[in-house]
């Protein structure tokens, strides 16, 4: 992409200082739902319940996450990021406390609610639509960065989670790490600055997007496939993330291999990320999302077909290369094809109904284990979502390279 088409340019060195305190926020928010994840089997037999019960829990934060962006999206809008970010690192901490009390219903209460609905919604939703503001002529690169905070996270705590639950409990290690959260994510918030104003080429930007179409398509009828591509595509995302540890296990494959094989997805899927954001600043967020939901049908298929160890390594290693640039490319994607004033809510709904996917994925695969006693079932519906969603993007690309009047990347 050309500087010369941003002449009066917002992003500076301030742009990326606000990009690396959000990913470092993210990083330390979305430690708490993998605590579900690598406990699951130890949780389900404490509580002596099934594991999609315990899936379950750690599924509906993802819904949480979504619902509650929709408002904090809002929120932020209203009261600053700063605020809206420390009463979700209070809330999220407050929930993994609730959730140690060994009932069944508390930590459904403390996932579902208490850290999805009012804590990580008021981290991710609202902070992709901040950065999103910071920068124009390298957003993609920027969404992308602070989006892998999330397999940051997965790098750092899936191998810690797995010590330290054995040594002294998985309740323990909850209330451990929700002083973690409360006590790195408050001062982090404190030096996050207001973003700077609209560039005129985002003012631009939003009056050719003006007459409430987009694609050549009515814009709710966009959002609504949007969102229809978002849950499809994140309901095979979910699986391998909530279930690989239990399946390795499953296998034969120790405990401790699974949550390091859960590191190595996460990993790459961090490394990928940051290709993803520099593609999709060169051909759009929706080239970028058709090229990763590619990518991630291959490996959700390949997951039906391998079961020895280092095979699972090197498709796990695959698989996060390919769903790591699926999310960042629906945040583009909106920046593109609606107006800056109406990120803060279009943003949020895209990524609510994809938060969706996730949990019904989560759950989904679990239900189906519990029904045939093994994961192939689970992956195998993966797949036949994908693909699915391949069918919805695709048509949105079809439609985009139909108007030749619009470029593939706007500014907005």
């Amino acid at each position: 992409m050309s500087a010369s088409r941003f002449p009066d340019s917002i992003e500076s060195r301030s742009s990326w200082v606000a990009a690396a305190i959000t990913t470092a926020i993210l990083a330390i928010s979305y430690g708490a739902p993998l605590l579900v994840v690598v406990g699951l089997k130890p949780i389900t037999a404490s509580l002596g319940t099934d594991r999609s019960v315990v899936a379950v829990a750690g599924a509906l934060v993802w819904v949480g996450t979504g619902m509650g962006g929709m408002v904090m999206g809002r929120v932020a809008d209203w009261i600053g990021v700063r605020s809206t970010v420390a009463f979700g690192a209070l809330m999220a901490a407050l929930g993994l406390a609730v959730s140690t009390t060994g009932q069944v219903w508390a930590l459904v209460l403390g996932h579902a609610v208490l850290i999805g609905l009012l804590g990580n919604s008021a981290h991710f939703p609202p902070l992709v639509v901040y950065i999103s503001r910071w920068f124009d002529r390298r957003r993609g690169t920027a969404v992308a960065l602070i989006s892998s905070g999330q397999y940051v996270a997965g790098i750092l705590w899936p191998t810690f989670f797995e010590r330290t639950m054995p040594r002294f409990g998985w309740r323990a290690t909850m209330l451990g790490y929700a002083v973690v959260v409360a006590a790195a994510i408050l001062p982090l918030a404190l030096f996050l600055q207001p973003p700077p104003k609209p560039s005129r080429a985002a003012a631009m930007g939003t009056e050719m997007h003006r007459g409430g179409r987009a694609l050549g398509l009515p814009a709710s009828l966009v959002q609504t496939l949007l969102s229809v591509a978002g849950f499809l595509c994140c309901v095979p995302m979910a699986m391998p993330a909530a279930h690989l540890v239990a399946f390795c296990t499953d296998l034969g494959i120790p405990a401790a291999h699974g949550a390091a094989m859960l590191s190595v997805l996460l990993g790459s899927a961090f490394i990928s990320r940051l290709f993803w954001g520099w593609l999709a600043d060169r051909i759009g967020g929706l080239g970028t999302l058709l090229a990763g939901s590619a990518c991630q049908a291959l490996a959700i298929a390949a997951f039906t077909a391998t079961q020895d160890e280092v095979g699972l390594f090197a498709v796990s290693a695959a698989y996060g290369l390919g769903f790591s640039g699926i999310v960042p490319a629906y945040v583009l994607a909106i920046r593109e094809l609606f107006p800056s004033a109406e990120a803060s809510w279009r943003i949020p709904t895209v990524l609510f109904i994809s938060m969706s996917g996730m949990a019904f994925g989560g759950w989904f695969a679990g239900a189906l284990y519990d029904h045939f006693g093994f994961y192939a079932p689970a992956f195998a519906a993966g797949t036949l979502f994908n693909l699915a969603n391949l069918v919805v993007v695709g048509f949105l690309v079809a439609r985009q390279a139909r108007e030749p009047r619009l470029p593939a990347v706007l500014p907005a």
